[in-house]
């Protein structure tokens, strides 16, 4: 049968859970599924982004990033991947990109309300004094000031104890939307500490910044950075 012959479609999620690598529909390589973006066909017959693997239906897998996906859209790669007419936005790589922005911003605000965020440059001081920080939140569009004043205070502390200064670091969000996923004002600085909560926001940082990764190398020092 095609649903079981056809290796550009898994099967939908419930009969996909082992799986650990499938192959892009773009380049024809097989990944982790970490590195891929899952996409299905809505009821309406629009193909939109699966970010969490787990809508119903047969799903069709790209590298997530955004010139995969811009290519998909352009090779029409959607339509001849499901076998059928399928309607694709032509904004779809911005709106999977925008998705991947609220993804991250839900899980912060998830973090902030298990308690594992604070916030403001002397709450952030004191959990980098303490060690109880698991990474730095920084705002994209914040003074670099701020930054280095912080990175100085990781390293004094590293230093004394003989550790690593060493620390995720993330800058992929404005102030505006550290904002909004805090329900605070003028959030520059932030700290993330241990959690499962925490490990979700960096994880999903991870996937934003490797979307925008291959269309901006600018880029590929936050992608060092905000590894967990």
């Amino acid at each position: 049968m095609l649903a079981q012959a056809d290796p550009d479609l898994d099967d939908g999620p419930r009969t996909q859970k082992s799986a650990t690598t499938r192959m892009c529909a773009v380049s024809r390589e097989v990944h982790p599924i970490d590195e891929l973006i899952r996409f299905v066909v809505s009821p309406t017959g629009e193909v939109i982004p699966d970010l969490k693997r787990k809508l119903p239906g047969r799903g069709l897998w790209v590298s997530a990033s955004r010139r995969s996906v811009a290519e998909a859209v352009r090779r029409h790669q959607f339509s001849k991947g499901f076998k059928r007419d399928v309607r694709v936005a032509p904004t779809l790589p911005a709106d999977t990109e925008a998705l991947l922005l609220r993804s991250i911003t839900d899980a912060l605000a998830m973090a902030a309300k298990a308690g594992q965020v604070v916030s403001g440059f002397g709450k952030v001081e004191d959990a980098l004094n303490r060690g109880e920080t698991a990474a730095l939140i920084h705002a994209s569009d914040g003074a670099a000031d701020g930054i280095r004043k912080l990175d100085a205070i990781l390293r004094q502390r590293s230093e004394k104890r003989g550790e690593s200064p060493v620390i995720a670091t993330v800058n992929v969000l404005t102030s505006a939307e550290l904002d909004l996923a805090l329900g605070r004002t003028n959030v520059i600085h932030a700290a993330l500490l241990a959690g499962p909560a925490s490990k979700t926001f960096l994880s999903r940082c991870q996937m934003l910044v490797r979307y925008r990764m291959a269309d901006d190398d600018k880029t590929a020092e936050a992608a060092r950075n905000s590894r967990a």
